[in-house]
């Protein structure tokens, strides 16, 4: 149990002194561009996904 309790001792250290962490305006603004691209890459996907539903839709109703 002490070896557990020096792990997380030690990574809360290694977190205070040694990790460099991005500047919290920059953050906000990288959060906002990961939120964007993840909306826009939703919507292509999604009209992909309807293109593709209607073509087979529209070939099985061909072939029938």
């Amino acid at each position: 149990m002490a070896g557990f309790v020096n792990y997380v001792k030690e990574s809360f250290d290694e977190l205070k002194n040694n990790v460099t962490w991005t500047p919290w305006s920059e953050a906000q603004s990288l959060t906002v561009l990961v939120a964007v691209f993840s909306i826009v890459f939703s919507l292509a996907i999604w009209g992909v996904d309807t293109v593709f539903s209607r073509v087979v839709k529209a070939y099985f109703t061909m072939i029938n």
